[in-house]
C-alpha cells in the first residue's frame, strides 16, 4: 500500500530524500487521478441506466476500480481499433451485462466519444445492453450476452497470440456466479493442461447474482483451490475496490505470466460500491434507480471529469 503522508518517509540523504518524495507525490497524484476517473465512471453508469430505466448498475459499480486500473495503468493497447489486435493486449468481457462500466471506461480511454454514452440501450445505438460486435463499437471484440463463454474466447485469443509469436497478453473478466456455467471449467481445465501462460482471467468475487447470494444459489466451494487444482496460478486481491490494491495485484499477475501457468485473479469486490443504498445486497444486480435515487447516488459521487 502507498504511504499517504510524505512526512513518513525517513530522511536518507538530500538527493535521495528529494527523489523519494517526488516519486511518492507523483504516485499519489496518479492514484488521485484514477480515483477521480472511478468517481466519474460511477456517474456515467448511474446516468446511463437511469435514462432508459434498464441495465445492470450493481456489478458495474463494483468493477469500476478494476476497469479504470486495467485501461489506465495495466494494459497496452491502441485506440485506433483493429479487431486483430496485433502487438497489443486484448481484453474480453465475459459477464457482458455489466456493459455500462465497460462502455464508460472505453469512452473515457479514447475509443469513442464520451457523448455517445447518451445513446446507451437506445434503438440503433452501438451501445446495446450487452456488447455486440456487429455494431462495430471500438474496443469490443466479442458479443457477451450469454454467460460462460468468455473464458473459451480468451483462451483461443491467447493461443493465437502464442502461435503468432505475439508477446502481448490476454485479459478477461468473469462473474463469480457465471462460474456456475460448465463451459468455463472445460476451458479452465484446458488452459492449465496446455500451460497457457499469457492469459490473466479475473473473477469478480462479489458473492451475489441475480437471484441472491452465490452460496445460496449454487455454492462453488473454494475457488482458489479449484483453480489451483486445474493448474492455475492464483492471485487474490482482497479489496478489489481499492485502487492501490488493484494496481498491485494486477502488476503481480503480469509478473507471473510466461511461467508455464495461466493466471487467475480473484478480485473481491462489493456490488454497488460507491452508492450506499446499492451495497451489501443483490437487489441492484439489474434494476435502475428512479429519479430520487439517482439524485441521491450522484450526490455521493460528485462530478470530476465532466458529465457527457
Amino acid at each position: 500500500m502507498l504511504t499517504q503522508n510524505i512526512d513518513q518517509i525517513p530522511f536518507v540523504s538530500p538527493p535521495l530524500d528529494l527523489f523519494l518524495r517526488a516519486l511518492l507525490i507523483n504516485l499519489m497524484d496518479t492514484i488521485q487521478q484514477l480515483e477521480n476517473t472511478v468517481q466519474q465512471v460511477r456517474r456515467d453508469i448511474l446516468r446511463m441506466v437511469h435514462k432508459v430505466n434498464s441495465g445492470h448498475p450493481g456489478g458495474s459499480l463494483g468493477c469500476a476500480e478494476f476497469f479504470v486500473v486495467l485501461y489506465k495503468e495495466i494494459m497496452e493497447y491502441n485506440t485506433a481499433f483493429s479487431m486483430d489486435g496485433i502487438a497489443e493486449d486484448l481484453f474480453f468481457l465475459s459477464n457482458g451485462h455489466i456493459s455500462p462500466v465497460y462502455y464508460s471506461v472505453l469512452a473515457r480511454s479514447g475509443f469513442f466519444p464520451v457523448e455517445e454514452l447518451n445513446t446507451f440501450r437506445l434503438l440503433d445505438s452501438r451501445l446495446q445492453g450487452h456488447p455486440t460486435t456487429h455494431e462495430k463499437l471500438p474496443g469490443v471484440r466479442i458479443a457477451s450476452g450469454s454467460l460462460g463463454q468468455g473464458m473459451s474466447v480468451a483462451l483461443g485469443a491467447a493461443a493465437a497470440k502464442a502461435l503468432n509469436n505475439d508477446g502481448r497478453l490476454i485479459y478477461s473478466l468473469h462473474g463469480d456466479g457465471e462460474l456456475q456455467e460448465g463451459q468455463n471449467w472445460e476451458a479452465i481445465m484446458y488452459a492449465g493442461a496446455k500451460r497457457v501462460d499469457n492469459l490473466i482471467a479475473t473473477i469478480d468475487v462479489n458473492g451475489k447474482q441475480i437471484d441472491g447470494s452465490t452460496d445460496d444459489v449454487l455454492h462453488m466451494g473454494d475457488l482458489q483451490e479449484k483453480f489451483k487444482a486445474f493448474g492455475w496460478k492464483v492471485i487474490s486481491i482482497e479489496n478489489g475496490n481499492d485502487i492501490t490494491s488493484v494496481i498491485e495485484g494486477m502488476n503481480r499477475a503480469k509478473s507471473e505470466t510466461n511461467k508455464g501457468k495461466p493466471i487467475c485473479v480473484l478480485l473481491h469486490t462489493e456490488m454497488g460500491n460507491g452508492v450506499d443504498f446499492m451495497m451489501y445486497t443483490h437487489a441492484w444486480h439489474g434494476k435502475a434507480p428512479n429519479d430520487d435515487q439517482l439524485a441521491q447516488a450522484l450526490e455521493q459521487n460528485p462530478e470530476t471529469l465532466g458529465d457527457y
